[in-house]
């Protein structure tokens, strides 16, 4: 058996394509057009990256991109007043803070202050307790990338036994109150699991969100699984310079599995398809199309 290869790059486009459609409508309609703010606190490399990309996508899309940086010696008292100002400006329709944050800074408290309808990335509180319960919310957005990439080759996840390794708030929480939601039977593996891999061999969906490149051997797929690897892990290659993986090792894991996401090109394309759509729903929502 080898896997079906789940191209999250080319569903991201698709999702961008829908994103960037809606866009122009609600333009010609209402003369709204979205707008994202990106906060950026300090230097880091990979965090501009980050920021440039998500700048760039809004604009293919049609948004307004308003990038705001701060330099690391920002308190969060300034932070926190920048966000408050972002929060009231109505030209603003969502709003993310880039992560990390300098560590005299309270990550908690710069996403509580966030208003809920402009959380694009789905991780203030009233938008969890949201989507626990089962409500319309702004869900996180690769936990999102993640159940879109799983329906493209299991529509109907009814009855399915997944497992999720991993339980942080960004990934690992949100994904399973997913699953749960598509009428899953979910487990949530983490440090403390006893015999991964046979919870790993049970498993019809497999989501893999624990930080360790390959940590999860071939041998511990179920033959015909469904694996989504959320994994991005830097690790030395064998010219000397670095690659990429996931935190499944996809080499082995392709000779089981029934289709699986590649590290890169599968989650991460998706993350940022599935902002916009985010940063479009609060618009709506703060419109009152939603």
């Amino acid at each position: 058996m080898t896997a079906r290869i789940i191209d999250g790059a080319a569903l991201a486009k698709s999702v961008r394509a829908g994103v960037a459609d809606h866009t122009a409508e609600l333009l010609k309609r209402q003369g709204i057009k979205p707008g994202l703010a990106v906060v950026l606190v300090g230097e880091n490399p990979a965090s501009q990256v980050y920021v440039r990309n998500k700048s760039r996508a809004c604009e293919e899309v049609g948004f307004q991109s308003y990038t705001q940086k701060l330099p690391a010696t920002a308190t969060e008292v300034e932070l926190l007043g920048l966000i408050a100002e972002l929060n009231e400006n109505p030209q603003v329709h969502g709003i993310l803070v880039q992560l990390p944050l300098p560590p005299d800074i309270n990550e908690s408290s710069v996403i509580n202050a966030i208003h809920p309808i402009k959380d694009v990335d789905g991780f203030h509180p009233v938008n969890a307790g949201r989507l626990a319960s089962g409500l319309m919310s702004l869900v996180p957005c690769t936990p999102q990338g993640c159940m879109m990439l799983i329906r493209e080759v299991l529509p109907d996840m009814r009855g399915k036994k997944a497992l999720v390794v991993g339980r942080s708030n960004i990934v690992g929480k949100p994904v399973a109150m997913m699953l749960l939601q598509a009428d899953c039977t979910v487990t949530v593996a983490h440090s403390r699991t006893r015999d991964l891999p046979e919870e790993c061999r049970q498993a019809d969906i497999l989501i893999a969100a624990i930080g360790k490149p390959e940590f999860i051997r071939g041998d511990w797929i179920k033959p015909g699984a469904v694996v989504i690897d959320v994994g991005i892990n830097r690790v030395p290659a064998a010219d000397g310079k670095t690659k990429l993986v996931g935190d499944v090792a996809f080499a082995e894991a392709v000779e089981r599995a029934g289709a699986i996401t590649p590290v890169p090109g599968g989650v991460g394309p998706m993350t940022i398809a599935c902002l916009l759509q985010n940063t479009l729903q609060a618009t709506m929502m703060q419109s009152g199309w939603a």
